[in-house]
């Protein structure tokens, strides 16, 4: 369980250090939300390093779960919902990241 909240977290901090600066470019917001999203990143590659795996084996697991965080992010801040073939999609990363991030040691 701890291992599953650190990719989220680490899933979390991406996808805001990226959305931000998509809202300054995209959306015309202030500039001003680099600097958030500089800190946001700079959080992601330290989270990155928390993890207790090989780091190769740590960024094939984490895509899985970035896919799912990705989806969450479209529904709960971009208000869109999420497709059946999408969950599909999640479902089958999920499993995938499950695999490679939970095999015996």
């Amino acid at each position: 369980m701890k291992t599953l909240l650190l990719y989220i977290a680490t899933a979390t901090a991406e996808i805001v250090g990226c959305y931000l600066p998509y809202l300054w470019l995209k959306e015309g917001k202030s500039a001003t939300l680099l600097i958030p999203a500089a800190f946001s990143l700079a959080m992601f590659a330290w989270l990155l390093t928390l993890h207790p795996s090989a780091a190769g084996r740590v960024y094939a697991a984490y895509g899985g779960v970035y896919i799912g965080v990705a989806l969450i992010w479209l529904w709960a801040v971009e208000g869109m919902r999420p497709t059946a073939w999408d969950w599909t999609g999640v479902s089958f990363s999920l499993i995938g990241m499950a695999i490679i991030a939970f095999q015996p040691r």
